[in-house]
């Protein structure tokens, strides 16, 4: 009995450990990377934003495993002399409320980002998304079709692949992964674990000097946005399979890059069958570029956002 007692009380203090270790890395990520822009109520969600510069609105949609920083780094400023940029944190990431369960998918994050304009005076903005936020940005176009003047996606997910979910996301997909794992991984990933992920998404480009200074890779690690980040990426297959059917129903204007070199989001599986199905969309293949192009590839990023204004009649 007093040994079943010993080991209860190592389990518990264990737990405590841990969820303290949790709650002070969390606490630090918030102090190191506060919010940048403002903060919207939409249906009861907390959305953060960031608005910059003057012109045609300009919506940017991050990915997975991050936060409006993966833009404010360096494109926004870029844009903002041209552009209105708003930029957004997704649901359950950076800054912005995690969504119910029934309004997670691309679907929801779409309605609610497109409101979330709305509501900053952008009734049709060109609508940007890279990797996972080209999933929403393409839902944004298929669901709210009158909601928008040009689509731009980067790297984007938009067709199901034929591999099955990652083992992490399998584990911090599983109610019982997320109640145990995460806050480990809150409470003890190393930063070599983070400085390996982002060589991984940029390979075979480097990502800038800087990058990994500004990101706020810390706000992921957070235990509510590795389960959202998490929940997200687990039902985003089926969630494209269902969406495919209606993309030749997309009018706007829309550009589509995309690096030869991508082993994240793959170019065949992607974005060349994505250029097939919406009329008139212009596929720009970049060569020898990986997933980022948004900071490895710039000036292509901007000027297929220049054609999206122009073909829409913005400039």
């Amino acid at each position: 009995m007093i040994r079943w007692l010993i080991l209860a009380a190592v389990i518990l203090l264990a737990v405590a450990l841990v969820q303290w270790r949790a709650r002070t890395a969390e606490a630090q990520a918030v102090q190191s990377f506060p919010p940048e822009g403002q903060f919207l109520e939409v249906d009861g969600t907390r959305v953060h934003a960031l608005v910059k510069g003057a012109g045609p609105d300009l919506v940017l949609i991050h990915g997975a495993s991050g936060n409006m920083r993966d833009f404010t780094f360096h494109l926004v400023d870029r844009l903002a002399d041209r552009y209105r940029v708003i930029v957004f944190d997704r649901p359950g990431l950076g800054y912005t409320d995690r969504l119910d369960r029934e309004d997670r998918s691309i679907a929801g994050q779409a309605t609610l980002l497109q409101k979330a304009a709305s509501q900053l005076g952008a009734a049709k903005p060109i609508v940007v998304g890279q990797s996972y936020g080209g999933a929403v940005a393409l839902t944004w176009a298929t669901e709210h079709p009158d909601k928008l003047s040009a689509l731009v996606t980067l790297a984007a997910a938009s067709h199901p692949w034929p591999t099955g979910l990652p083992f992490f996301y399998k584990v911090t997909s599983n109610p019982l992964g997320q109640a145990l794992v995460v806050p480990l991984l809150t409470a003890f990933v190393p930063e070599s674990y983070v400085q390996s992920a982002i060589t991984g998404v940029f390979d075979p480009e480097d990502a800038p000097q800087g990058y990994a200074e500004h990101i706020g890779a810390p706000l992921t690690l957070r235990r509510e946005s590795l389960r959202a980040n998490a929940d997200q990426r687990a039902s985003l297959k089926e969630e494209l399979r269902a969406q495919v059917p209606h993309y030749p129903q997309i009018a706007v204007p829309t550009e589509i890059l995309h690096g030869d070199a991508d082993t994240t989001v793959y170019l065949k599986i992607h974005s060349v069958p994505l250029a097939e199905a919406i009329p008139d969309a212009n596929l720009t293949v970049l060569p020898d570029a990986g997933h980022m192009p948004q900071h490895t590839r710039e000036d292509d990023v901007v000027a297929a956002i220049n054609r999206a204004a122009t073909r829409a009649g913005l400039h």
